[in-house]
């Protein structure tokens, strides 16, 4: 069983930042990939990026390529989402998520977070 906690989403002005956590509980995190989603009112929940036990394979979103990076510390059982030059359409909640086995776009992860809110005002 793993728990997931998100943290760090917020409000914030278009072009700005944000780095988004998740602590996970658990001793197998480093066995685990990880996923970064999102949902924006209104929308079905969409992938945005996913990094690789390891941490040697990621892959983004177009809509998120070139602005945020996903990474992770196993030693702190936690994973990383910066933000960059963020956009008033990247305002949704955000969730990480964690599976067993390689990772993928799609939401068929084993275990979710509760979500972050993130709010990029124009």
């Amino acid at each position: 069983q793993v728990q997931l906690v998100e943290s760090g989403g917020g409000l914030v002005q278009a072009g700005g930042s944000l780095r988004l956590s998740c602590a996970a509980s658990g001793r197998t995190f480093s066995t685990y990939s990880m996923g970064w989603f999102r949902q924006a009112p209104g929308k079905e929940r969409e992938f945005v990026a996913f990094i690789s036990w390891s941490g040697g394979n990621t892959y983004y979103a177009d809509s998120v390529k070139g602005r945020f990076t996903i990474s992770r510390d196993n030693a702190k059982n936690t994973v990383y989402l910066q933000m960059n030059s963020l956009k008033p359409e990247d305002t949704a909640v955000y969730y990480c998520a964690a599976k067993r086995g390689p990772p993928t776009l799609g939401t068929t992860y084993d275990y979710w977070g509760q979500g972050t809110q993130v709010t990029v005002s124009s």
